[in-house]
């Protein structure tokens, strides 16, 4: 069984102000590329877990979404020279949707942890030994209701959260992986 890092993608991994379809607007935390190589080092399994309700919501298509996530690994490719972000997981679902494909509540979309639950099937990851790392409250409902370990950085602008809590809270990616590898240690 696999030990897993699930990250959320935006305002965790990069930049976004506004909904991201154009690759040109990826900006990578400056902290992110050697935090992600920590982790792989240290034997984690990195794998992405994003709601991308745009597609549901007709701001823009699938092919942005793979074309944004193409962007991210091809820039810390060049950072890294490799790829260190393994799986990639993405709920292109929204109640209020005008995609009717994708329309409506569905297990993918965080908060529900459908996304993990996947990417454990289909990885071997043991979710009790794995982290969620997101910027937002749902992120950490999803990761908690997965059964991991959480984190909530707060570069999305939540500070705290409501029971239950993340075992940390931090302002940075290369915060939240001192806390990893030091809980690993």
């Amino acid at each position: 069984m696999h030990r897993c890092i699930f990250l959320d993608r935006d305002n965790t991994i990069i930049h976004n102000d506004d909904h991201l379809g154009d690759p040109d607007g990826v900006i990578l935390f400056e902290d992110v590329p050697a935090s992600l190589q920590a982790l792989h080092d240290a034997g984690w399994l990195l794998v992405v877990v994003t709601n991308q309700s745009c597609v549901a919501r007709g701001i823009f298509t699938e092919q942005n979404v793979h074309d944004v996530h193409g962007e991210i690994r091809r820039r810390l490719r060049d950072a890294l020279g490799h790829d260190v972000l393994e799986h990639w997981y993405y709920s292109p679902w929204h109640p209020e949707g005008v995609v009717d494909a994708f329309r409506g509540e569905h297990h993918t979309r965080k908060p529900q942890p459908g996304m993990l639950l996947q990417a454990a099937d289909e990885h071997g990851i043991d979710l009790s030994g794995s982290w969620m790392l997101g910027d937002q409250v749902r992120d950490i409902r999803a990761g908690q209701a997965a059964g991991c370990r959480t984190i909530l950085l707060t570069m999305g602008g939540v500070q705290a959260m409501e029971d239950p809590q993340p075992e940390a809270i931090v302002d940075s990616f290369g915060a939240a992986t001192a806390v990893i590898l030091d809980a690993d240690a």
